[in-house]
């Protein structure tokens, strides 16, 4: 039998599974701060129910992280206190956000959220922590779809130029 065969949830946690968890949860609820922020500047109701999904599958996939975290003894990140409701049009113009600046800035942290995931997927050795960000990284990839999709049909894409492939012959 080798090193580590045994059950996963017996065996230790490195110190890479340590740390990634733990800036998993901080950057997590990082992310559910914002949005609740930001859902108070979104207008459109597509965009809202995105927000809401995404805070609370936040809140599952910090849930399980945290729980993990707790089963090894390893002190939790302070949670920031939830943000209040907040009426849209008390929101001066300037200073709102926009509806395409909001999906914009979401799809760029799905885009870091799977880079995130992946690179602790790469350094568990635990089988159980790798399908726990497995898991994560695919529920991402899943929501990143639904908000390119969104982007796309409002309007809100805005691409890289485009290489039209042009050869003279």
């Amino acid at each position: 039998m080798g090193i580590m065969s045994g059950n996963p949830q017996d065996e230790p946690m490195h110190y890479g599974e340590v740390y990634g968890a733990w800036a998993a949860v901080l950057a997590g609820k990082a992310m559910i701060a914002s949005y609740q922020t930001l859902l108070n500047h979104a207008g459109d109701d597509d965009l809202k129910k995105l927000i809401q999904e995404a805070i609370e599958q936040g809140k599952q996939d910090n849930q399980t992280i945290e729980n993990l975290l707790k089963e090894h003894g390893i002190g939790l990140p302070p949670t920031p206190p939830e943000r209040p409701n907040a009426d849209l049009e008390s929101i001066p113009t300037g200073a709102r956000f926009m509806d395409n600046e909001i999906a914009a800035k979401m799809s760029a942290d799905v885009a870091a959220g799977l880079v995130a995931a992946s690179q602790m997927i790469g350094q568990c050795i635990r089988e159980d922590i790798a399908t726990l960000f497995g898991t994560i990284h695919t529920q991402k990839a899943g929501f990143g779809a639904k908000l390119l999709r969104l982007n796309k049909e409002k309007g809100w894409l805005v691409p890289p130029p485009l290489h039209l492939s042009s050869v003279d012959e």
